[in-house]
């Protein structure tokens, strides 16, 4: 075998390892079996969501590496996972139809990697930079927001779900709504298919996706949401995202980290409730700013310990 050859095989494997470690990267891991039951959960929601989702990942991974993020750097997913959540975004809004949808779908995922590369640059500004702000999903909401702004002529309306109404059915629904909401998908095979990923991955991750559900849709019903929106996972899906990045990415897993995380799953609760009364799309801000928020107040306070 050529030098050549194995050059090229190295180089296929990473892009290939870029794709799925990108799913698994929407949760804060890096792991195969994690990206394919996630994945698997687009395909599960709808096999066009599937499609775009990959198409915008692999699009990210484009953009990234125009950006001249290296190829070790999307090999791990961080070049893809806004990307293919940009792709899942782009059937949210046009669904999977028209070729427009994969167009869209390419831009998008493109976009992801020079928005990718201001954040970081923003972030690495003196004010800023002491706080060790992660982009995360960022790049996914911003490019998101202007896709669906620019193209809303063009939106369609999928069948609505008919989530229970009942109290007990509805919670128990949430927790796994919440879970698939993360990547806008509302349905619970997928969040199972997801959750059972997190699990492999690491177990505090799992357990951590389980906190947030639990504490998301109770700060909901606190709040007076109606039960069959809780059903839907519309409400708790970020704190999901709050509660891995607080209690075991952000920070050093600790029953510090873990009680840290409390609040802050509380608020993003809010902060999702407060952002859909002003009829604001929120897909992952309330989890990005609410995240943001509490690493700047950990910084101050000195605990918990950063990772």
């Amino acid at each position: 075998m050529t030098s050549t050859s194995t050059a090229s095989r190295s180089t296929t494997l990473q892009w290939t390892l870029g794709l799925f470690h990108g799913a698994s990267q929407i949760y804060f891991q890096q792991n195969v079996i994690t990206g394919v039951l996630i994945i698997a959960a687009f395909f599960v929601a709808d096999w066009r969501m599937g499609i775009l989702a990959v198409v915008g990942a692999a699009a990210g991974m484009l953009g990234g590496r125009a950006m001249r993020f290296s190829l070790a750097d999307v090999s791990t997913g961080m070049q893809s996972f806004c990307g293919m959540l940009v792709g899942a975004a782009v059937f949210a809004a046009l669904g999977g139809s028209a070729w427009w949808c994969y167009a869209a779908a390419v831009l998008g995922g493109l976009a992801t990697g020079p928005v990718t590369r201001l954040i970081n640059a923003l972030f690495a500004m003196r004010p800023l930079s002491r706080f060790a702000l992660p982009y995360t999903t960022a790049p996914f909401v911003i490019v998101a927001t202007v896709l669906v702004v620019s193209t809303a002529r063009l939106a369609v309306t999928g069948r609505p779900a008919v989530p229970p109404a009942e109290p007990l059915p509805a919670f128990l629904l949430s927790l796994l709504t919440n879970v698939s909401q993360v990547v806008l998908v509302g349905n619970a095979v997928s969040g199972a298919l997801i959750l059972l990923g997190l699990f492999i991955a690491n177990w505090k991750v799992g357990v951590a996706a389980v906190l947030g559900s639990v504490v998301g849709s109770l700060t909901a019903i606190l709040i007076g949401q109606p039960w069959s929106e809780v059903a839907g996972g519309l409400d708790g899906y970020s704190g999901v995202l709050t509660a891995i990045a607080v209690a075991v990415t952000f920070f050093r897993s600790s029953l510090a980290s873990w009680l840290y995380a409390l609040p802050w799953i509380v608020v993003t609760a809010v902060v999702t409730f407060v952002m859909q009364a002003l009829g604001v799309d929120t897909y992952t801000w309330p989890y990005i700013l609410t995240t943001w928020v509490a690493l700047v107040t950990a910084h101050f306070l000195g605990r918990p310990t950063r990772s």
